[in-house]
């Protein structure tokens, strides 16, 4: 499988490359925000051969003050790809249900882990399906591999770096929750409603549909819209980092490989009651 600098792998391309000698390794991220547990969709049927690993225990750290979903330990997180079968320098592929946000979120541990070769597949498992293709029940035991975790490889952001890229001149902090948690409407999840201050509200519905997303062109078009310029500093955040990993991942697309996550996010933000919070609109500079 070539060209793994490119994110996206549609159904039939998939399928074609676990056909041949030496396929990629394929990992199954089926995750919900509230349940119920990816493994028992993954029990029913799966792509063959591939391996399930569980957003919330493998890819992320324990939840507390950094987050809901924060940075793995690395040593932790490659002993749990290894033991998937991830072998270094080798192609792997991850796909979830087809919302794009779990396998986003792997896509880019993975790449912060070092790990280049990875990709996702467009649409998960529904445009699996929907292409005919053969599923399976059947558990691989995957030989380990060697995979070494080296992070760091993809940018990342902490409160301070946050708040600063939020107040700068350019540059443009998104915010990619619902606009009614950005403005601090409601907030059904975390302790606090509201944003960092001098954030800029994206919907991530505004950039992916059902876990597909458009061309680069247009991409690009709306990233612009909410103040995304050629050149000038961008991050994303949303509740725990998972969804703004998407927001990431869309940017790489757009040719911003330069993109910043905030993985703690506003469940980071509000662990500290000192740091302000604001509500209503941030029109984009």
């Amino acid at each position: 499988m070539s060209g793994t600098q490119e994110p996206l792998i549609e159904a039939e391309q998939l399928a074609a490359a676990l056909a041949e000698p030496d396929p990629p390794t394929l990992l199954d991220v089926r995750w919900r925000l509230t349940g119920p547990p990816g493994r028992d969709d993954y029990a029913a049927g799966h792509l063959p051969g591939a391996v399930f690993v569980d957003l919330d225990t493998a890819l992320c750290g324990p939840p507390g003050a950094p987050g809901r979903h924060p940075l793995p330990d690395p040593a932790a997180l490659q002993a749990v790809l290894r033991a998937a079968g991830v072998r270094a320098g080798h192609p792997v592929v991850v796909y979830d249900g087809g919302d794009g946000m779990a396998v986003a979120r792997a896509w880019w541990t993975l790449r912060w882990a070092g790990h280049r070769p990875v990709r996702l597949l467009h649409g998960g498992w529904p445009g699996w399906l929907a292409a005919g293709l053969p599923v399976s029940t059947e558990v691989p035991a995957p030989p380990p591999g060697d995979v070494t975790v080296r992070p760091g490889a993809l940018p990342v952001l902490d409160t301070g770096a946050a708040a600063a890229l939020a107040a700068a001149d350019e540059g443009v902090l998104l915010d990619v929750r619902a606009a009614p948690r950005y403005r601090g409407e409601t907030e059904p999840i975390d302790s606090v409603a509201g944003h960092v201050p001098g954030a800029v509200n994206l919907p991530a519905p505004e950039y992916v549909t059902e876990g597909r997303f458009p061309a680069a062109e247009a991409l690009r078009e709306r990233f612009a819209a909410a103040g995304v310029t050629e050149g000038a500093p961008v991050g994303a955040y949303c509740g725990s980092g998972v969804t703004a990993a998407q927001a990431v991942l869309a940017l790489h697309l757009a040719g911003r490989p330069d993109a910043a996550l905030y993985v703690g996010s506003w469940s980071n933000w509000v662990a500290d009651p000192d740091r302000p919070v604001a509500t209503g609109e941030t029109s984009p500079r």
